[in-house]
Order: structure tokens, then C-alpha cells, then sequence
């Protein structure tokens, strides 16, 4: 079933328009999903390999953080952190709109029965049900959006997925190769080049039923993988990124 609605326009005219595509993405959506970083590693020409081991991206982005460890750094001032939120807040209801409308037609939007529809199973048998299947497609046309329009203009500010170990202590984080207990915020934003010299992280959400989308934070899972974050430091709280409630933080 789907459920018409008004037009789903910008709010604070930040951008005049978006041309977003959907990256292919895996089929299952969890908190967990990797998306640039799974990318990656198929991809040879995205790592280097030292002896015999294989290093992400954010590994070898540490080391060049710490050859250059006496430069300037700059750290993004509050109405820079400011925009950004705005700026991912739209990326937000434009990844929303822009996959409900192709899935489901112009002003249109999944109702909670068409939400909790299970549209697979995973190898433990669990279900997977159509917002799993909503939320990795939103994922990515969002990532698309931060990629074009805020890493345009804060190139050394902003990380898109970057893993961190999960073993490190609370406030010390460092950057992990590993991906079992690893944490990979959504977007980080940091000292110029320096992602372990955390500010603020965000973590892009899609509810799909009504009340996930009334109050996002209620979630358990949520509520733990903010924690989580909380772990790695930073000058503010950890905090979500939904289409209906802008940035939210508990």
C-alpha cells in the first residue's frame, strides 16, 4: 500500500538543486552496512598493499596525518559545524524523497504494513523486510549528496564511513583495518586531515514506520550505537540525521 502526500521541497534553500543517483548497494540494510568502504576494497586501485596485508583508505589517510602531525590545523569553527548539519539535514529528506518517489511514485510513501514487509531472509534465516531494503538505497543517495556538496567544500573536515577500532579507550580513538568490532559512524567531521581528532559525528537514519519517524531515538539499536560513538570522543554529542526531525541528539 502507499499513502500520497504533499510535494517534499527544500526547507532552507540551501541547494538549488541536487542531481543524486543511487549507487549500487548491498542488498540488506543494517547499521553495520558498509557502502564506500565495501566498495573499496573491491576495488584494487582504492588500497595499497604493504607485504601481504591490505590497508583501507583510513588507515594510510593516519598515516599521512602523522607525518604532518606539526602543521596548522583547522578545526571547524561553530558556523561551519552549523552548516554542515543543515546541509546534511537536506541531503537527508532529498535521499528520502528521491528513493520513495522512484520505488513508489511522485508525493508517494511507503505506509507502515508496505515498511515491515519481508522482502528476503538472511543466512540465519531472520527476515529482512522492505525498510532494510529502503534505508541502504537512502544510505547511499545521501552519501552521494555529502560527497558532492559538503566534501566540495570541506575536503579535510569531513570522512564519509571511516572505521574505527573498537577495542581502543574511550576518548583515544584510532583507525582499524579490521571490520569485526570495529565502529563506523556515518559521517565524521574533524581537524583538517586528522580523523582521530574527532568534532562531531553523525549518523544518517530512515524511519520508515510512523513511529520510528516520530521519535527516532527510541530505538535500542540506536540508542546503543550512540554510546558507542559517544566512545571515540568529540566536541559535541553523537547524533542522528532524519528527513522528518533534522539532527537530533539525545
Amino acid at each position: 500500500m502507499m499513502i500520497e502526500r504533499g510535494s517534499f521541497g527544500w526547507t532552507r534553500g540551501l541547494f538549488v538543486s541536487l542531481s543524486l543517483s543511487c549507487a549500487s548497494g548491498p542488498a540488506r540494510y543494517a547499521q553495520t552496512t558498509d557502502t564506500a568502504t565495501s566498495g573499496c576494497l573491491r576495488n584494487p586501485s582504492c588500497y595499497t598493499q604493504p607485504g601481504d596485508e591490505a590497508f583501507l583508505p583510513w588507515v594510510n589517510k593516519a598515516a599521512r596525518a602523522a607525518a604532518t602531525a606539526g602543521a596548522a590545523l583547522k578545526v571547524l569553527e561553530a558556523a561551519e559545524v552549523s552548516r554542515i548539519e543543515q546541509m546534511l539535514e537536506e541531503c537527508s529528506k532529498e535521499a528520502n524523497r528521491v528513493v520513495n518517489e522512484r520505488e513508489y511514485g511522485e508525493g508517494k510513501y511507503p505506509d507502515d504494513k508496505e515498511c515491515l514487509r519481508v522482502v528476503g531472509y538472511d543466512k540465519k534465516g531472520g527476515p529482512l523486510r522492505r525498510q532494510a531494503e529502503l534505508g541502504t538505497m537512502k544510505h547511499d543517495v545521501a552519501f552521494a549528496c555529502v560527497r558532492r556538496e559538503i566534501l566540495r567544500l570541506f575536503p579535510e573536515n569531513v570522512s564519509i564511513e571511516p572505521r574505527y577500532d573498537g577495542g581502543a579507550r574511550p576518548g583515544n580513538p584510532s583507525l582499524a583495518n579490521q571490520w569485526a568490532g570495529s565502529k563506523k559512524p556515518d559521517i565524521v567531521l574533524h581537524a583538517s586531515g586528522q580523523p582521530l581528532q574527532i568534532q562531531c559525528i553523525f549518523d544518517f537514519k530512515f524511519p520508515c514506520t510512523r513511529s520510528g519517524k516520530s521519535d527516532p531515538l527510541a530505538s535500542s539499536e540506536t540508542q546503543k550505537q550512540m554510546a558507542r560513538y559517544k566512545e571515540l570522543g568529540g566536541k559535541c554529542k553523537p547524533a542522528i540525521v532524519t528527513p522528518q526531525m533534522g539532527v537530533v541528539r539525545e
